[in-house]
């Protein structure tokens, strides 16, 4: 199977999930196969709340329209550019998945088969509907895709290399389990922003993207807010008044209620706008409908605070006030050649 036919897939790919927007489907007659799988795939949206209370429509549709704009050939082949591909020896990679947002598991997917392994994939019991229907559609578009792809519901076995995420507890198991085999073991990470107080408004609502987006479940989400000393959080609580709606699903309210509870009766200092706790707190790892705050001094103690603690930091969110810092409001929209954990997966499966 050539390069150019496993790209070729993947933006055919593309082109059928871009059909799929929150605001409204438009099919597209030129697309591959929507006779089988558009109805489908419009019913598994549908579903995919009652698979997992968090998988809300408008999350799986962010999910699906993010995989569609990175999925083009330009990005695609910019992407490869940097790999030499040709000498690969294929072998067998097994994928254990989390399940904590949509199709998470979908860059270790892709990043094996477009590298020329074969794929055995153990989804999460949060998330095993959306992935097997695209790979379903991805063997439509190219036949010798099937013998490359195989899901299981058992224990992984028959494998040559592993990439596994999972939390820090599981990630203990996963290394002592695959410690005979090459593994990326993913564990447990946060995102940050750090604020100077001179943030636009814009900036501050598209920083509510970075915390709300799929509810603050993703590693990618911002759970932690380094400001400066006598920071006023007006502002701030002024711009993701935006976001106020997300107190209205019943899951995040659940938690919302819960975590005040738990902060109160403990005697923590909270600042509160009905939907979002604010605590101060030195850890970068915040509960669901609440974001950590620490004051700093200056950003060079900023900096090398976020040196120490990099293998618990996914991504750092400013108006480039620090090093190696995101805009405000794209966390959760990587491009292809951002790694999950800074670990390149590609050049992993190349060396296999």
């Amino acid at each position: 199977m050539l390069q150019i036919d496993k790209i070729k897939a993947f933006v055919e790919l593309g082109k059928f999930l871009e059909q799929f927007s929150e605001n409204s489907n438009s099919k597209n007659e030129g697309v591959l196969y929507n006779n089988l799988y558009y109805d489908a795939f419009t019913d598994l949206i549908a579903l995919s709340q009652s698979h997992n209370g968090w998988y809300t429509k408008e999350q799986v549709y962010f999910a699906i329209q993010s995989w569609a704009e990175a999925l083009t050939d330009v990005n695609l082949t910019n992407w490869l550019a940097a790999y030499d591909l040709n000498q690969i020896n294929p072998k067998t990679v097994g994928l254990i998945l989390a399940g904590n947002i949509p199709l998470v598991g979908f860059h270790d997917f892709l990043s094996v088969l477009i590298s020329g392994h074969q794929v055995v994939i153990k989804t999460s019991s949060n998330d095993q509907h959306l992935l097997p229907f695209l790979a379903n559609y991805l063997i439509a578009v190219e036949p010798d895709l099937k013998n490359k792809i195989t899901f299981i519901d058992g224990k992984l076995e028959n494998f040559d290399a592993v990439i596994a995420t999972g939390s820090n507890n599981t990630a203990r198991y996963f290394e002592y389990y695959f410690k005979d085999k090459p593994s990326i073991i993913r564990k447990s990470r946060n995102s940050v922003a750090v604020l100077n107080g001179q943030e636009t408004t814009a900036q501050l609502i598209a920083l509510g993207d970075d915390i709300f987006r799929y509810f603050g479940l993703g590693c990618r989400n911002v759970s932690k807010l380094f400001v400066p000393k006598g920071y006023d959080f007006t502002k701030f609580f002024e711009a993701i008044f935006e976001y106020q709606d997300v107190i209205h699903y019943e899951k995040y309210a659940n938690n919302y209620d819960y975590n005040k509870a738990v902060f109160l009766m403990s005697n923590f200092k909270l600042l509160d706008n009905g939907f979002l706790t604010i605590k101060e707190d030195s850890s970068h790892a915040s509960p669901i409908s609440s974001v950590f705050y620490e004051y700093y001094e200056n950003l060079e103690e900023v900096e090398n605070r976020l040196l120490a603690d990099q293998d618990h930091i996914q991504c750092i969110v400013s108006n480039d006030l620090v090093k190696n810092s995101i805009p405000f409001g794209t966390t959760q929209k990587p491009a292809l050649w951002d790694y999950a954990d800074g670990i390149d997966t590609l050049n992993f499966l190349t060396s296999i």
